[in-house]
């Protein structure tokens, strides 16, 4: 590997810093004013490293390691060789967090768990774009808008779905939501649904 490979290579692995810590932080549902407190790093300081505005540091990243109780390599991504573990790296899209738990998202069935925010205004636009979509809610509540459906799972409930489908899904609140979610090419279904159709045979 070049120099300059090397660089960009440490270049993605530092911008990927920022959204892993906000997730962490977020999951522990700590504030980062309390976080500043224990750790003694400024509030506007750990809000830029968050944002990806200011670059990590050793010095920085000892003490935010034992506040949040991860080992230092899992902040900053670096795999194990042999390690049949997955270190998955949150990212934070439209204000909820994903967290990757397959080894490469987007190829063939990706696995991840979402964090959901409570939503406010307005339901957000129904989508459609390729692939199937499987949900399974460990804890909150998720709002499921699929085609002229309008459902609230809870805890225990999964959902499948063709994405061809119109379909948009937040957390109506008050309390965060987090779900597992399978996404897959077309025609790979999970063959699982939250409510049966019909009532198995001999139950009414």
């Amino acid at each position: 590997m070049g120099a300059e490979e090397q660089d960009e290579e440490l270049a993605g692995v530092l911008t990927a810093v920022g959204p892993r810590l906000r997730a962490l932080r977020r999951q522990r549902g700590t504030t980062l004013a309390q976080l500043s407190e224990s750790t003694g790093i400024s509030l506007s300081t750990l809000s830029r490293l968050e944002s990806g505005q200011r670059r990590p540091t050793l010095e920085l990243l000892l003490p935010l390691a034992r506040a949040h109780r991860v080992a230092l390599d899992e902040l900053v991504g670096a795999p194990e060789t042999g390690d049949p573990r997955i270190r998955p790296r949150p990212f934070v899209r439209h204000g909820s967090t994903y967290v990757p738990l397959t080894r490469n998202p987007g190829g063939g069935v990706s696995a991840f768990k979402l964090i959901l925010p409570p939503h406010e205004g307005p339901a957000p636009e129904l989508r459609v774009h390729e692939g199937y979509e499987w949900l399974y809610v460990l804890s909150g509540r998720v709002r499921l808008l699929l085609g002229r459906h309008d459902l609230v799972l809870g805890p225990g409930e999964a959902a499948e779905f063709d994405t061809h489908t119109p379909h948009a899904f937040f957390n109506p609140g008050p309390q965060p939501a987090e779900f597992l979610s399978l996404f897959g090419p077309q025609g790979e279904r999970i063959h699982v649904r939250a409510r049966p159709s019909t009532p198995p045979e001999g139950r009414p």
